[in-house]
């Protein structure tokens, strides 16, 4: 049967190559396998068929086996009767002889038809086979094309992610970092510029305030202006 070279539709010596252009292997192949389904009911109407023939050969050799058996008995009663005077013995031997040819003629269709019985035998058997492996060569395809869909889906989702990855430059990336680090430095720089700007004295009484609130300065800074003979400055209202 040549269907079971029809699931890919290519030659065995450039299939890989050409499965490698096919635009879409997986509908392909399904469409394949629903090709090999459609002629796998054809099958199966075949060998119904056979069967069928089978069957009516098998009821005709029955019928023709007990036609001969019948007409072998009838003339056997014709000659016994003829035997026992019940029957004229020409007449007897005439019908006995009408009834034997009757049966070589059903013996005859009796041995055509247990030829053509084991003929449609052969043939049921072969079909039977071919289509048992055609059933189990569609569904071991089915499961393969599960599975192929389901690599299919990983391997896309896997070459997207790679692809994605590979696009990603580390150079470009590592100075992005930098800008984004001497852009973080600089507002730091700056927001510390602003605290010193605001802490200045902003006005002549903030400097009067902030000179009476110095005290004069701290102790070890008196020492030291004495030491060198500076002395001090005097406070208001002394």
């Amino acid at each position: 049967m040549s269907i079971f070279r029809r699931l890919f539709k290519v030659g065995e010596a450039q299939a890989h190559s050409a499965i490698d252009k096919i635009e879409d292997p997986v509908k392909m192949s399904e469409q394949a396998i629903r090709d090999l389904k459609g002629d796998l009911n054809k099958a199966l109407e075949s060998l119904a068929e056979v069967k069928a023939l089978s069957i009516r050969t098998r009821r005709d050799m029955k019928n023709y086996q007990q036609q001969s058996s019948d007409y072998e008995k009838k003339a056997m009663l014709l000659l016994q009767r003829a035997e026992q005077g019940q029957l004229d013995p020409n007449e007897a031997d005439r019908l006995a002889t009408e009834a034997l040819s009757r049966k070589e003629q059903s013996d005859r269709q009796l041995t055509q038809t247990q030829t053509e019985v084991q003929k449609y035998d052969n043939m049921t058997a072969n079909l039977e086979a071919k289509v048992n492996d055609l059933k189990s060569q569609i569904s071991t395809w089915e499961n393969e094309i599960k599975t192929l869909k389901a690599r299919a889906k990983v391997s896309t989702a896997t070459k997207k992610l790679n692809k994605q990855l590979a696009g990603i430059d580390s150079s470009s990336t590592v100075a992005m970092l930098e800008r984004m680090k001497a852009k973080v430095e600089e507002e730091e720089s700056l927001a510390e510029s602003y605290g010193e700007i605001a802490a200045a004295p902003k006005s002549l009484d903030d400097e009067i305030d902030k000179a009476i609130g110095s005290g004069g300065g701290s102790d070890k800074l008196k020492e030291l202006k004495a030491r060198m003979g500076i002395s001090e400055p005097k406070q208001l209202g002394e």
